[in-house]
């Protein structure tokens, strides 16, 4: 029965990976529902703060980009063949082919800058030409040849085309995906769970689906229990902030990286790349040692890794063959970092990591160590490759304090059968004195790089992973010991931990999406069907001709707008959705009915905007007191939407204390004309009465507005 079992969760996951190469709308089996556009009003504010709207913070994002380029495209008035020119450079300086470089160089210059100089277009400087034309003179194509030009266009789409991106629907577009984005709080159910791949101190690795996607990842669920039975919270802490700093910034294909992490009741679970291809230290064991050559293919695509780490001041301090994943092509990446340890401000002195692996300094306690310690472990995963054992670990031998006590005093023996270049690279690795280490001179990886062994390695090809591996994993097939065979945890052994509201305490911030990771993953799923799907739904929603409350304010003082959830009033027993808008003398809500006047809040009439959240029927709200005597005394708002919920508030708060220093400096002024504090009284009444008369009459201009009577602009006195 049980053999059933494992094959039935074999089978399952292999169809889950099938299908997650199928078309995007094959893949979930959630939808993703964009915002509505309204959200355009809080995002834009919230992003200007943040000081992301500007052209490079949002061109450097992967959704940004692509709605940049369809804008460009499809819908400015005026031409923008500079992006073209652009995506032409960039695709020039990816090719790794001589000949095919030289050709894709002499059709950018024909196309794009002697066309251009023929019909008197050229906008770009002399220098930028005379750069290229001096190569391409020599027949030289050098990666960087149309560096120069790389700046130039820039400067020109920060410009007019930038501006008119920020006045178009496809920059409400980005707005959407972005305060998506910014909101997401996964669970459980945002994904579907396969079989378990593998195991480890505080829990199990599974293969999983996400649901509203379809893309495959691997789920690494540690026990919250077994963490706090072991002390282990600074540890899995720890761990998440590793890889979020690896995860971050220039993508690195060689380091299992995290696009998200979030916590359930009972456990930590991290979003990885799923890596289903073995590792090598079971592919050792299937295949048998390397050759000098296959060795050299792993040895790069880890210096790379490493060397992505270092950069970031992370120690990875536990390289070894078990913890180099392949993927389904046969490519490698580092995973598990949890013994890696950063070393920006203080370097670690703690013996970690795996014996007959672990550097003499590491042993050494007591003795601060940095990157060091992993050139060290390098050579002895090398030299395990090749031979099956480290070179520490001499007949099979499973006595710790013996491999450590070899690390420390043997010199390894190199066999002769090695080549000459291998032998020095590895007696180089090797040190025990790290100031002749190779790697810890001064020049980190570009020391290793140089190596003679990695003569003729061509490192950009590397890194785009042009190289054939050696070995390609078998497909249709799991790759992994059997799921028995892995097992499970002893659950008696954490039965009686309690788990306290202090030790969820301490995983408050533990949640996080990687927001490159997050877009590249929507970009290659279901971007284009959902803006689809919501271009249909908009259109459907324009030709009903329904109320368009989201109408261009630009040109209004209106500060905020956008979709709320109301509560007020004796006989309210349930939220009411109302469009909100937000002037600096009031506040109007508006019911879908065209027909219906707008519900007036003016900041005369505000006694306060409580000062922080108030949790009101499950919600976090935003709380005004009123003291009209007809609302009995508050108006309950809120929103599913952190972000716009953290605006509204901050927008509603600095729009009464405006308000309130603006009538109080009036009434100073008419108290001094009057002379009487009296008279100065009836004054403020008066000025708030003038006020209210004003915003009633714009108010019900701008219900008339979105009924189609006027152009709803908005505007106040």
């Amino acid at each position: 029965m049980a053999d059933l079992e494992a094959v039935l969760a074999d089978v399952s996951y292999l169809m889950a990976m099938e299908k997650s190469k199928c078309m995007p709308a094959a893949r979930a089996s959630k939808k993703i529902v964009l915002p509505d556009p309204s959200v355009r009003s809080v995002m834009h504010k919230y992003l200007e703060k943040e000081n992301e709207v500007n052209f490079d913070k949002i061109f450097n994002q992967v959704l940004g980009y692509l709605l940049f380029r369809d804008f460009c495209d499809n819908v400015s008035d005026e031409p923008v063949p500079h992006l073209k020119f652009y995506e032409e450079i960039k695709a020039y300086e990816k090719t790794e082919c001589h000949d095919e470089r030289r050709k894709q160089a002499r059709d950018i210059y024909d196309n794009f800058i002697m066309k251009e100089m023929l019909s008197h277009t050229h906008e770009y400087s002399k220098e930028a030409v005379a750069h290229v034309q001096k190569y391409l003179m020599k027949n030289e194509v050098p990666v960087n040849l149309f560096e120069p030009y790389i700046d130039e266009i820039f400067h020109h789409l920060r410009g007019e085309p930038f501006r008119n991106f920020l006045e178009s629907d496809k920059y409400t577009r980005f707005c959407q995906w972005k305060n998506l984005e910014l909101n997401i709080q996964l669970t459980m159910n945002d994904f579907s769970v396969h079989r378990i791949i593998g195991r480890g101190g505080f829990g199990e690795v599974y293969g999983c689906r996400k649901a509203d996607t379809g893309k495959m990842y691997a789920m690494k669920c540690l026990d919250k229990k077994r963490i706090k039975m072991k002390q282990g919270e600074t540890l899995a802490l720890n761990e998440r902030t590793m890889l979020s700093l690896v995860s971050t910034g220039v993508d690195c294909p060689f380091i299992v990286c995290m696009t998200y992490a979030f916590h359930t009741p009972d456990k930590l679970c991290f979003i990885l790349d799923l890596m289903n291809g073995g590792d090598l230290h079971y592919h050792l064991s299937q295949h048998g040692v390397f050759n000098e050559s296959d060795m050299k293919f792993y040895a790069a695509e880890v210096i790379l890794g490493l060397d992505h780490m270092h950069k970031r001041f992370i120690v990875y301090r536990d390289l070894k063959p078990a913890n180099i994943l392949l993927d389904e092509n046969g490519h490698v990446r580092i995973s598990d970092l949890g013994l890696a340890c950063d070393f920006s401000k203080k370097k670690p002195h703690a013996s970690v990591g795996t014996h007959g692996y672990m550097a003499p300094e590491v042993l050494s306690k007591g003795t601060p160590y940095d990157s060091s310690a992993d050139w060290f472990s390098f050579g002895c995963m090398l030299y395990k490759l090749l031979k099956g054992h480290s070179p520490f670990r001499q007949h099979k031998t499973k006595d710790k304090h013996e491999i450590d006590r070899m690390t420390l005093t043997m010199n390894v023996e190199l066999p002769e059968s090695f080549s000459k270049e291998l032998r020095d690279l590895l007696e180089g690795l090797l040190q025990r004195d790290i100031d002749k280490r190779l790697g810890c001179k001064g020049g980190g990886a570009d020391e290793v790089k140089a190596h003679p062994f990695f003569a003729g390695i061509d490192w950009n090809q590397v890194y785009y992973q042009k190289y054939t591996p050696p070995l390609i994993p078998p497909r249709g097939e799991v790759n992994a010991a059997d799921a028995f065979d892995i097992g499970s945890f002893d659950e008696e052994d954490t039965k009686g931990i309690k788990l306290t509201e202090q030790d969820q305490e301490l995983y408050k911030y533990f949640p996080l999406t990687i927001s490159e990771r997050w877009q590249q993953e929507v970009a290659e799923t279901v971007f284009e069907t959902v803006n689809l799907e919501a271009d249909r739904l908009e259109q459907k929603r324009k030709a009903k001709q329904k109320q368009k409350f989201d109408a261009d304010e630009k040109d209004s003082d209106c500060i905020l707008h956008g979709y709320l959830k109301k509560y007020s009033g004796s006989f309210a027993t349930v939220w009411q959705t109302r469009y909100a808008k937000l002037y600096p003398n009031r506040l109007e809500l508006h019911t879908e009915s065209s027909s219906t006047k707008p519900d007036l809040v003016f900041m005369d009439q505000i006694e306060e905007v409580a000062p922080d959240y108030v949790q009101f029927k499950n919600e976090q709200c935003i709380q005004v007191k009123i003291r009209d005597g007809i609302r009995d005394g508050k108006l309950t708002l809120t929103m599913v939407d952190e972000i716009g919920l953290k605006e509204w508030f901050l927008s509603l708060r600095g729009a009464h204390k405006e308000s309130q220093e603006l009538l109080g400096s009036m009434a100073k002024k008419a108290g001094k004309i009057y002379g009487t504090e009296r008279d100065a009284s009836k004054a403020n009444v008066l000025i708030s009465s003038s006020a209210a008369s004003n915003a009633n009459s714009n108010a019900n201009a701008s219900a008339a507005a979105a009924s189609g009577q006027r152009n709803a602009n908005g505007s106040s006195n």
